[in-house]
């Protein structure tokens, strides 16, 4: 079969071997697809790969070859999923791969806050150190983790990581799940309403998926609830923020920070209101890019696509 993959310089910039795709069949890879370019690219294709180009039904009604889709991703609303149903192709995708990535990615922005590592490296590298009439200095107060309270909005494979780590620090953790599951309680999780996450957490952190019932989950009312020394952590879903909302209260001191990987649109645009927003640390959406959880994705896409040639299918979400 004729494997296309339209998107694949994220998943691998170069440093990972193509080879689990390329021995399932005749494999063509594209560093990355313009949304007009899809149907010329992909119109050979028998199996379709795709990250973030979008596979709607105008597409897909110009593909009659392809007979799989598979998202190398764990998100698939970039794909028209009632559209591939209706026309008997499967559309998989990818979970569970990069939870410890996106956890420990999780830490690294909720310590920047805590720990103020960069600036005060920076700040010897430009001498403040060797200057000071101090054997030490800090330019805020530092925080221990220990004896705080963490709070997650969502409670799936990502966030019971956290929640992990988040104990091994020594944090209270509290968890908020939409459809609460009594057999997946933790011994040290304490199931709470959301508002009580957003009041009583000292951080936090979003993991539950953007649906229509999620997206804006995180406004003016609910950011109003929250300490004014709390931190908001995003390494979920862009969308599940108003942003001019968060920005409006990280400018007016409602909340001490944010620490974001992920925003509504990516890239952003010029003038998305939280690239200024004060104390707030945007990164590009890096926290699933660990080399471990892209090698794993790779592996996990191909270990699909062998199962429905297989008639066995896995992954499917249509």
């Amino acid at each position: 079969m004729n494997i296309v993959l339209l998107d694949g310089y994220t998943l691998n910039p170069g440093d990972l071997d193509w080879a689990p795709l390329e021995q399932l069949g005749s494999f063509q890879v594209y560093d990355r697809v313009k949304s007009e370019e899809v149907v010329e690219k992909a119109k050979e294709a028998d199996i379709l790969l795709t990250n973030k180009a979008k596979i709607t039904r105008e597409v897909l009604e110009q593909l009659p070859n392809v007979k799989y889709i598979g998202v190398t991703a764990t998100g698939y609303n970039i794909v028209d999923t009632e559209a591939a149903r209706e026309r008997g192709i499967p559309v998989t995708n990818v979970s569970d791969y990069s939870s410890r990535a996106v956890a420990q990615h999780t830490f690294a922005l909720m310590l920047h806050f805590t720990n103020d590592v960069a600036r005060l490296g920076e700040s010897v590298r430009a001498k403040a150190w060797a200057q000071s009439p101090d054997f030490c200095y800090s330019f805020q107060p530092l925080t221990e983790l220990s004896g705080k309270t963490l709070g997650l909005v969502g409670f799936g494979s990502i966030a019971k990581q956290v929640a992990q780590i988040g104990h091994a620090f020594g944090m209270r953790i509290l968890a908020h799940r939409r459809h609460a599951k009594p057999e997946l309680t933790h011994p040290y999780v304490e199931m709470a309403s959301l508002e009580d996450v957003f009041r009583e957490s000292d951080f936090v952190s979003l993991h539950c998926p953007l649906t229509s019932e999620t997206q804006g989950l995180v406004n003016a009312e609910r950011l109003s609830w929250m300490k004014h020394t709390a931190l908001l952590i995003n390494t979920g879903r862009g969308p599940l923020i108003v942003e001019q909302d968060l920005a409006d209260a990280l400018n007016a001191g409602t909340i001490a920070g944010a620490g974001l990987d992920v925003l509504s649109v990516e890239p952003p645009s010029l003038d998305n209101p939280l690239t200024e927003a004060k104390n707030c640390l945007i990164t590009p959406h890096v926290a699933w890019l660990a080399f471990e959880a892209r090698r794993r994705l790779l592996q996990m896409a191909a270990d699909n696509i062998r199962a429905f040639m297989n008639g066995t299918p896995i992954n499917v979400v249509n």
